[in-house]
């Protein structure tokens, strides 16, 4: 059975930080590109970031405040979230993709607001 258990979101001021898990089972972790997305109120769920063997990738909007990475060894990806601004603020869930099989977590939430 596969679960991806996001954990580390919260209540955070604006230009405090936090840092997000993602903890996979029952999957091969390091054979999988792993995501963070996000999905604000009233909007669609939107990319935030990858990390594959190429490496990562950001969504614009995130660059050089977020960095995503991953502990093959614990199976655990992970996102910093600093500077955060409260359009920052959405329900994050974690993906893991890998040919035909892609997973999602559950989601957790994260609010910026003073």
């Amino acid at each position: 059975q596969v679960q991806l258990v996001e954990s580390g979101g919260g209540l955070v001021q604006p230009g405090g930080s936090l840092r997000l898990s993602c903890a996979a089972s029952g999957i091969s972790f390091s054979n999988y590109a792993m995501s963070w997305y996000r999905q604000a109120p009233g909007k669609e769920r939107a990319l935030v970031a990858s990390i594959t063997r190429a490496g990562t990738n950001y969504d614009e909007s995130v660059k050089g405040r977020f960095t995503i990475s991953r502990d093959n060894a614990k199976s655990t990806l992970y996102l910093l979230m600093n500077s955060l601004k409260p359009e920052d603020t959405a329900v994050y869930y974690c993906t893991a993709r890998w040919v035909l099989s892609n997973y999602w977590g559950q989601g957790t939430q994260v609010t910026v607001s003073s």
